[in-house]
């Protein structure tokens, strides 16, 4: 069970102090992207229907049209602990969601992980800080770090919601592009710690690591994503649930 646990991408499609966010920068982020307010969303972990730990994601703005997008996860169970941060930077014009430096780190049970990228979309080059490596890389015009798809998946169900299939250019800690999707999946009604909300439901399937992902956006949230469920070889991964929305 530990392994199965210490294996997680946690809580990666959801995902953070409360945000901070000037007047000013705020409203410049307003005419280049005024679908999304700064919040701070907080989730209950679950697994096996025990709590063991909260999420929490946070969206604020920058100056000259950037937004820092993040998200960090706290967990223990039993002997288990997972402590994750996850910041992505990006430009934000209108719907479109452009990284330009990435870091993650993971420490607990186990091996400690910490990754820090930058990104030079326009000129096709990349810097992988941890290992001091510059990387010529060939960028999708619509590419996403590993964490910044989320919140192009947010901006894109908000401008086309009938769309059934999204598919993301997603750039790894080791440099490679992969193309992540996601399927329509049926409409549901569900209870969550929040409250009450009607939700769209998709589905990711990585069919090589027989990992499945289900993930639920409230429209009457703006396309908040409210809950997630991941399952690896038919076993229970992890759920994590809203619990707590702060808008600012």
């Amino acid at each position: 069970m530990i392994k199965t646990l210490r294996n997680l991408k946690l809580f990666k499609l959801i995902p953070l102090t409360l945000a901070t966010i000037s007047y000013a920068n705020y409203a410049n982020a307003q005419q280049s992207s005024p679908h999304i307010k700064p919040f701070t969303a907080t989730y209950t972990i679950i697994h096996k229907s025990d709590p063991v730990g909260t999420g929490v994601r946070q969206l604020k703005y920058l100056a000259d049209n950037q937004a820092e997008y993040s998200y960090h996860s706290d967990i223990k169970w039993l002997i288990f602990s997972d402590q994750r941060q996850e910041t992505s930077r990006v430009n934000l014009v209108n719907s479109s969601v452009t990284p330009v430096e990435y870091k993650y780190a993971r420490e607990g049970t186990g091996r400690d992980k910490h990754y820090h990228w930058t990104f030079d979309v326009a000129n096709n080059s990349a810097e992988d800080l941890g290992r001091n490596k510059k990387r010529d890389i060939e960028f999708p015009s619509d590419i996403q770090d590993k964490l910044s798809y989320h919140l192009q998946h947010r901006l894109s169900l908000i401008a086309t919601p009938t769309q059934k299939t999204f598919t993301y250019p997603v750039i790894s800690t080791s440099g490679k592009i992969k193309d992540y999707t996601y399927q329509y999946d049926g409409e549901e009604e569900l209870m969550l710690p929040y409250g009450l909300v009607k939700t769209i439901r998709f589905k990711r399937e990585v069919t090589e690591k027989k990992r499945i992902t289900y993930a639920w956006f409230a429209p009457e949230l703006n396309y908040l994503l409210v809950k997630l469920y991941q399952m690896k070889s038919g076993v229970e991964q992890l759920e994590a649930q809203l619990a707590k929305l702060e808008e600012n």
